[in-house]
């Protein structure tokens, strides 16, 4: 993420971010630790982005560098529309679009050339069942000669380096990690014998089976207008601690539920379900969530997350 700020800016630039949730505020974040000029478009958490705001505010700013939005933030389990995003700032002249894609990658569509991307950043640990420790970078032409003129200062994450030892030695400028481009590799053979189209349709699956079983017990989904395929995001009920709550079910159950980040800490959960997840971990995941929240005073029916997530799981 650093990497496409330092590499498409230079000093005195404006960009617009889209802030959603914690994710979309780090590209705030990092924009600023280089004094870059940041238009903030700030949403409710939980939200997706209207595009024609976006609009808007690009009419009024023409001198806009870069757009910087979030496929599926993280922190929400909201998705956004990229491919809308992509038509309004391709009208914008000079202004690229640059998209996070670390959980959204393999698990959610993202068409970077086909919608008009000009840069996505990724990360290992997601959808591409790898362990953490790799970061991924794919730039379009115009991107490129952004490259060329930005005068960010940039050493590591200079992207000239990575290009010019890619085609010259095929290997990365710095020393890499051997075992995790090993590993790497194993996992896009996975996903090359499932099928691309087959992999995002099994997410799409375990999502719809994942909001079914929570939707059942009585619990509201948190992105509920717009909810993402990596992840589902819950609302807790009154009286209920999400802390609380994903204590009880790793202690009790050994399963691990992700709590919610910053403001939204304690009032949501998060229960993942992309990479190599299958459906006996969504049947565990809910199993485990009806079996834990009478613990903490929500009478949640017994069985009833279980069985709904079942009649998604059995359509094949």
């Amino acid at each position: 993420m650093e990497g496409a700020v330092v590499n498409l800016l230079s000093p005195g630039d404006r960009v617009l971010v889209i802030v959603s949730g914690k994710f979309g505020e780090r590209w705030a974040e990092i924009c600023e630790a280089y004094n870059i000029q940041c238009i903030s478009l700030d949403l409710e958490w939980g939200t997706a982005v209207n595009p024609d705001s976006v609009a808007e505010i690009l009419e009024s700013n023409p001198d806009i560098k870069c757009v910087y939005a979030t496929l599926c933030e993280t922190s929400t389990g909201a998705l956004h529309d990229i491919a809308a995003l992509g038509q309004i700032v391709g009208k914008a002249e000079n202004t690229l679009l640059v998209v996070d894609a670390v959980s959204g990658l393999g698990a959610v569509d993202i068409q970077m050339d086909n919608w008009g991307v000009d840069a996505v950043v990724s990360g290992s640990q997601k959808g591409l069942m790898t362990p953490p420790g790799l970061g991924f970078i794919c730039l379009s032409e115009s991107a490129w000669a952004a490259v060329e003129k930005a005068g960010l200062p940039r050493y590591y994450f200079d992207l000239r380096k990575a290009r010019e030892s890619l085609e010259e030695k095929r290997q990365t400028p710095f020393t890499c990690s051997v075992p995790l481009i090993l590993a790497l590799q194993k996992s896009l053979a996975l996903i090359r014998r499932e099928g691309l189209a087959n992999t995002l349709a099994r997410h799409a699956r375990l999502a719809e089976a994942t909001r079914a079983g929570v939707k059942a017990l009585g619990l509201e989904l948190f992105a509920a207008t717009s909810p993402a395929n990596a992840l589902t995001s819950v609302r807790m009920p009154e009286g209920v601690d999400g802390k609380a709550l994903v204590k009880l079910v790793k202690d009790r159950y050994g399963i691990t539920f992700a709590g919610g980040q910053a403001r939204l800490s304690g009032k949501i959960i998060r229960i993942a379900h992309l990479g190599y997840c299958d459906d006996f971990d969504v049947i565990t995941a809910i199993s485990a969530l009806e079996m834990a929240l009478p613990e903490l005073g929500y009478a949640a029916p017994s069985g009833a997350g279980v069985c709904a997530a079942e009649e998604i799981l059995r359509k094949k």
